[in-house]
């Protein structure tokens, strides 16, 4: 569970915009997305290794 303090005399926004940086920086979105169906290991290794195939390729295609 995220907890935000509220500073005093602080602005309602900034607050909100502080809680919204930390609930991108935790990454618990993304956490509910993948937990909603359930997803077998060799199926999460296959699509690591496509994630860093194609990083290397197009860290390649990038520097020349």
């Amino acid at each position: 569970m995220l907890i935000i303090k509220i500073n005093p005399g602080e602005n309602i926004e900034r607050t909100l915009k502080r809680f919204k940086n930390k609930v991108r920086k935790t990454q618990q979105l993304q956490q509910l997305r993948n937990n909603q169906y359930f997803t077998k290991k060799s199926k999460k290794e296959r699509d690591a290794l496509a994630k860093a195939i194609y990083k290397n390729e197009y860290m390649k295609k990038r520097e020349g």
